[in-house]
C-alpha cells in the first residue's frame, strides 16, 4: 500500500469508545475522503482485535493503516506501517520487523534537523506539530509555521502537520508546505463524514 502525497490523515479517537463505535466512526471518515488512518490508542482493551478490524476496513477503501508507537502490533496484524515518536523504537528496527515496503513515519515536533536525519534513514514521511492548541496533546511543545516552510525546501518526502488543525486553519499549513493534515478531534466530532469532507476540500 502506497503512502499518499496529500490529503486528510485521520487518527482514531478511542477514549471511552467501544471497538464497534471506533470502527463505525473510521468508516465514516473513510467515506468522507480520509486518505490515511492511524490507529492510536493509549488505553487499549483489545488492540489486536481492533487493529485487525481497522486494517480490513481501510483496505476496503484502498487506504493504508498506520499503527501508532507499536512496531510489534503492526507486525502481528500485517499493518501497512508504523508511526514512531521520540521513545518508540528506532527506524532500523521498524524496517527490519515490518519489511522494506512498510510505511514508516516519524514525529519531528519542531525540528527540521531531525526530519533531515529521518529522511536519510529512509522513512516514508515526517510529521511536525503541534501547530495550534490541541485537546489530545495539550502539553505538546508548539511548532512554528516557519518550520514547515523550511522543511519544504529541504525534504523530498511527504510532510504531515498535526495539532489542533481545523478546516479554518488548515489552509495556512498547506500553503506553508504541509502535504497532509493529521487530525483527531476535528474529524471525530459530531458528524464524522461531514467533518472529513470539510478537511478534504482544502486539498
Amino acid at each position: 500500500m502506497k503512502f499518499p502525497r496529500s490529503g486528510l490523515y485521520a487518527i482514531t479517537q478511542t477514549e471511552n469508545k467501544s471497538c464497534a463505535q471506533v470502527l463505525a466512526e473510521v468508516a465514516l471518515a473513510l467515506q468522507g475522503g480520509a486518505v490515511v488512518i492511524q490507529y492510536r490508542d493509549k488505553n487499549p482493551l483489545d488492540a489486536k482485535f481492533l487493529a485487525s478490524e481497522l486494517l480490513a476496513l481501510c483496505h476496503r477503501y484502498d487506504v493504508p493503516l498506520i499503527i501508532n508507537d507499536d512496531i510489534e502490533l503492526a507486525a502481528s496484524i500485517g499493518a501497512d506501517g508504523v508511526h514512531l515518536g521520540k521513545h518508540d523504537g528506532d527506524i532500523a528496527q521498524a524496517k527490519q520487523r515490518l519489511g522494506k515496503n512498510a510505511i514508516i513515519g516519524v514525529s519531528c515536533y519542531n525540528d527540521v534537523a531531525l526530519a533531515i536525519d529521518a529522511e536519510k534513514q529512509g522513512v516514508t514521511y515526517v510529521a511536525f506539530g503541534r501547530f495550534f492548541p490541541s485537546s489530545s496533546k495539550p502539553l505538546a511543545a508548539p511548532a512554528q509555521i516557519s518550520t514547515l516552510e523550511q522543511a519544504k525546501t529541504l525534504l523530498q518526502i511527504p510532510i504531515v502537520a498535526i495539532g489542533g488543525i481545523l478546516p479554518e486553519n488548515g489552509g495556512q499549513l498547506l500553503n506553508a508546505g504541509a502535504d497532509l493534515l493529521a487530525v483527531i478531534g476535528g474529524v471525530f466530532s459530531d458528524d464524522v463524514e461531514k467533518s472529513a469532507r470539510a478537511y478534504q476540500a482544502l486539498f
